[in-house]
């Protein structure tokens, strides 16, 4: 073969590999950019667990959640509400009661009130039924009784029965301190009950083989 050969063909003689291959060689992939991660960030770890509490979150609890120092969850913390003040969002995460939770800010209260009363003249929601059911039956009882039941979160469905008048706070857990929730004198009128005793049994209504909640009392 021609020296001219050799070079139109685009071949590097001497490695014996196609011109401009020789830097194409699979890099090592970099577990920051992309590779695979060591596991969920703790900040989004810190969001995932706030999203779905009843109550306060103490730092020492998510600091034994996540295995991390406390010093470093309590830092984390305080990063999120800055971040989320500065950025003005809808939402903040306080320091209250010895916990951390999630609260609607307080500058759009007046929007989030509207929105609620706006929404008393709609139908309720199948998973509003659902918790108002389970409240009916088993009240007194705490929201992370209620989601228990469930098999969901009823943190959101609990405030928007409160805010229309068909439960109340019933005091607290002795041994949890959780608030407890009940239903309403308005709640028996909408029903047209004289009284709880006058709600229909619910084994008429449960397959043979559920068994009813009256054993979780």
């Amino acid at each position: 073969m021609e020296a001219s050969d050799i070079s139109r063909s685009g071949d590097d003689p001497a490695a014996g590999t196609p011109a401009g291959r020789r830097d194409r060689e699979p890099s090592s992939v970099d577990p920051g950019e992309g590779g695979p991660a060591e596991g969920p960030s703790l900040t989004a770890s810190l969001e995932a667990i706030l999203m779905v509490v009843d109550e306060p979150v103490a730092e020492v609890t998510l600091a034994q959640v996540l295995e991390r120092p406390t010093a470093e969850i309590t830092a984390a913390l305080r990063a999120l509400s800055g971040e989320y003040t500065a950025s003005g969002r809808g939402f903040d995460l306080r320091e209250v009661a010895g916990g951390w939770r999630f609260y609607t800010r307080a500058d759009y209260a007046a929007v989030v009130e509207r929105f609620v009363r706006d929404g008393q003249q709609a139908r309720l929601t199948q998973a509003a039924l659902e918790t108002l059911a389970v409240v009916a039956y088993r009240q007194p009882v705490s929201r992370a009784r209620v989601a228990a039941v469930r098999g969901v979160s009823s943190d959101g469905v609990m405030r928007t029965l409160v805010a229309r008048g068909l439960v109340e706070e019933a005091g607290t857990d002795p041994e949890s301190q959780a608030v407890l929730y009940r239903t309403t004198s308005y709640f028996l009128e909408r029903l047209g009950l004289r009284s709880l005793d006058e709600l229909p049994e619910l084994a008429p209504f449960l397959p043979d083989d559920v068994e009813i909640l009256e054993e979780q009392k």
